[in-house]
């Protein structure tokens, strides 16, 4: 029974960084803990049981949980480049100014960097999956437009 107590603290101190909208786990513990949990709670859903995890999450209607934070990360960044949430900084990215016409028309600047904690930041994570999505996506006309064709484009994914 302790284990589940300090699973269940474990896992509220996980979720209460989650929201402050720029946490994503990068240990290998961290993962595997909270994959852990999801793999118990669909477990619980009668019929499931013994289905793998992937047939498991398609049923219920769920991504993994690293696209789930994926689409957190492109989420907030939508919303950041739409004004939403300028007041948390100025000037987090800058946009690639190109003629290209390949890809979309909103990519953003890559930061280089010395330190390798620095490939975890929100703002070089997020940036690498933004530049890769379709124009359709980056240029949709509001947030709930934007979900709805990310999660099309995140199904497509393996």
């Amino acid at each position: 029974m302790q284990h589940y107590r300090l699973g269940e603290e474990w896992l509220e101190s996980c979720l209460a960084e989650k929201d402050l909208g720029f946490w994503a786990p990068h240990y290998k513990r961290d993962i595997e803990g909270l994959e852990h949990v999801q793999r118990r709670a669909t477990k619980l859903v009668k019929g499931l049981e013994h289905k793998s995890d992937e047939e498991r999450l398609r049923e219920l209607g769920l991504f993994s949980l690293e696209k789930r934070r994926l689409r957190g990360d492109l989420i907030a960044l939508y919303n950041y480049l739409k004004g939403g949430c300028r007041e948390v900084g100025v000037g987090l990215f800058s946009q690639v100014t190109s003629d290209r016409t390949r890809g979309n028309g909103l990519k953003l600047r890559q930061g280089r960097f010395r330190l390798d904690i620095r490939k975890f930041y929100f703002t070089e994570r997020a940036v690498k999956h933004w530049n890769r999505l379709p124009r359709e996506v980056v240029e949709s006309p509001s947030l709930e437009v934007f979900k709805r064709r990310l999660d099309e484009v995140l199904r497509d994914m393996v």
